[in-house]
């Protein structure tokens, strides 16, 4: 846990949470999904998306520290998930290793969300599976915005704004 005194500034804050965020998920592996009845793999690739928005292109800081913040609760999350909150199917432009190269070529996609509320906090963890390769940790989306519904007038409660190969 991060001892917060008055001379921690910001930065040094997220710097200690991504610090100890990674040396956590290096040490995670792989943990066993009820729903999907496999284990899910915790790679790089989960931790990179966490960090990036998009190949060479950083999230903003305060969302990679809430992502990082909470991320010791993705794996209890993923061993405790019996039912699917919500699937993704896609054909999509993948990065893969083909005999020591990395080339880019579509492969179909399927990305698993499942939800939990740990101790007050609300998360989304999702999960992703490319065609004929085992499923590995993809994102944490923490708590949810309230968006009003112009039609109803009443708020619903919103997880992101794209798709969950985005966020």
């Amino acid at each position: 846990m991060i001892m917060r005194n008055k001379t921690n500034t910001n930065e040094d804050i997220f710097k200690n949470t991504k610090e100890e965020a990674e040396e956590f998920y290096k040490n995670i592996e792989k943990v066993y999904c009820p729903y999907l009845k496999t284990l899910v793999s915790f790679n790089a690739k989960g931790l990179s998306h966490i960090k990036m928005k998009s190949w060479n292109k950083s999230r903003p800081k305060n969302d990679q520290y809430i992502r990082l913040k909470f991320i010791q609760l993705a794996p209890l999350i993923i061993k405790m998930s019996h039912t699917l909150q919500e699937i993704q199917k896609s054909e999509n432009i993948e990065k893969i290793k083909i005999s020591g190269e990395w080339k880019e070529k579509e492969k179909r996609v399927t990305y698993f969300a499942f939800i939990a509320i740990i101790d007050k906090v609300r998360l989304k963890i999702i999960v992703k599976k490319i065609e004929n390769n085992n499923p590995y940790f993809w994102s944490i989306i923490p708590f949810w915005k309230k968006k009003n519904c112009s039609i109803s007038r009443k708020t619903k409660k919103v997880f992101h704004e794209g798709d969950l190969r985005c966020d």
